[in-house]
């Protein structure tokens, strides 16, 4: 089995979910369930955030054009379904099911499309950013697929790859990286610590560091955020391993 995680980076006015976290920057949304067929598709998301974002990003997922996952830039004609399962003042879970129609594209179908059936998915929507990670058999064409979605997406979102392993290689390092972090996360998070974005006083505040960078300010931040968390849970796995040894001694 392989393990494939990239990142769609979308434009404004492009995807509603986006536009609606993008304007709410500590909220998020992850799917607890995701699933494919050739004619269909169905999810279930849980989102987080003040009442205020799960306004918003309920109103993007029930405004009636837009379609969850369809790279459709504009309606599609498809019969959709979204609908509330729960709410509460910090937590949104939300249904969506839809009929693909010829005009509809999406990551899923896609991915059927090019690696076959048995595809499993895992979503994690920050801002802008939309992070993929697929497991899939490794007999499927990778870069027909990355090229068909590629098309698919248009001008409306970069691509980033962020890592493409065998799901038997251990965390560290399987990314190229001694910590295991994509090349991207690990030259973000190396500059953040030369510029002094890490010091107290700050010497630099990640608008400058961006600029410096030469990449968009939310592409940065979710950049060192990945990473930060990454290398938190690398820390606490390595202290609980380490706590498990003494113990057994």
């Amino acid at each position: 089995m392989r393990e494939l995680v990239f990142a769609l980076e979308y434009e404004p006015g492009c995807n509603r979910v986006a536009d609606a976290l993008a304007d709410h920057p500590d909220a998020r949304v992850r799917s607890l369930s995701l699933h494919a067929t050739a004619e269909r598709l169905w999810r279930v998301d849980h989102a987080t955030g003040t009442p205020e974002a799960l306004d918003a990003i309920e109103d993007a997922f029930l405004t009636g054009d837009y379609y969850a996952d369809c790279l459709a830039t504009e309606d599609c004609g498809a019969t959709q379904t979204t609908r509330v399962l729960d709410r509460t003042d910090d937590t949104l879970i939300l249904y969506s099911d839809w009929e693909r129609t010829p005009t509809c594209a999406s990551v899923p179908h896609i991915a059927r499309d090019h690696l076959g059936d048995g595809v499993l998915f895992e979503t994690r929507h920050e801002g802008r950013h939309y992070t993929w990670r697929l497991i899939h058999s490794g007999d499927g064409d990778v870069a027909a697929f990355f090229d068909a979605l590629e098309v698919a997406v248009g001008e409306c979102a970069q691509m980033e790859m962020l890592r493409t392993a065998d799901t038997t290689t251990s965390a560290g390092g399987r990314d190229g990286t001694p910590s295991g972090l994509p090349p991207a996360q690990e030259a973000a998070l190396q500059a953040a610590v030369e510029h002094g974005y890490y010091e107290s006083p700050r010497e630099v505040d990640v608008g400058e560091l961006a600029e410096h960078l030469d990449v968009p300010r939310s592409t940065l931040t979710y950049r060192l955020r990945r990473a930060e968390e990454h290398l938190a849970k690398q820390h606490v796995a390595g202290e609980r391993v380490a706590e498990e040894r003494l113990a057994s001694h």
